[in-house]
């Protein structure tokens, strides 16, 4: 079964050519990621909470 995500968002450090992700949430709490070039028709990848926090935490670390 496929997981239905809502209140998708796009990434406030997205590329003017369009270049960008998209997060969305389901009602279980995953977030999901798209890429907005695929307008909703491509793959979703999916996330925990936790495993979220991590990859945002290490992104922003790798950063600075």
């Amino acid at each position: 079964m496929t997981k239905s995500f809502h209140s998708w968002r796009k990434s406030r450090h997205s590329e003017p050519n369009g270049g960008c992700i998209e997060a969305g949430r389901a009602g279980d709490g995953t977030i999901g990621v798209r890429d907005t070039k695929l307008e909703g028709t491509g793959p979703t990848l999916e996330f925990t909470e936790d495993e979220w926090r991590t990859l945002l935490r290490k992104i922003r670390s790798a950063a600075h």
